[in-house]
């Protein structure tokens, strides 16, 4: 998985390529911890994500817990197949989907 990132004004935008599995997971969720202090608005763009496990459920989750309590998490152009995976789990009641 190739993680990009970039923050300007209380805005954090990841941008993910690749598969966020089992063996990636802890990169973006150590990324996540080092990074959300402070942050207000979290962006993560899944246009190059091509596979989604439950491992990395578990990370936007946690994710998801965190800036409910300091701002907001959107998560933008997500292909069919992640969305499926999102449909199946209940997630799409959980994250904003854009």
């Amino acid at each position: 998985m190739t993680l990009t990132k970039t923050e300007e004004n209380g805005v954090l935008h990841i941008a993910l390529e690749g598969r966020l599995d089992t063996n990636t997971a802890p990169q973006l969720e150590a990324e996540l911890k080092h990074s959300l202090s402070g942050i207000t608005r979290l962006d993560l763009d899944f246009s190059g994500l091509e596979y989604l496990s439950s491992a990395g459920l578990r990370v936007l989750l946690a994710a998801q817990k965190t800036m409910n309590g300091q701002g907001e998490m959107v998560v933008r152009n997500v292909s069919e197949t992640i969305m499926e995976v999102f449909e199946i789990t209940g997630f799409v009641d959980i994250l904003t989907l854009i």
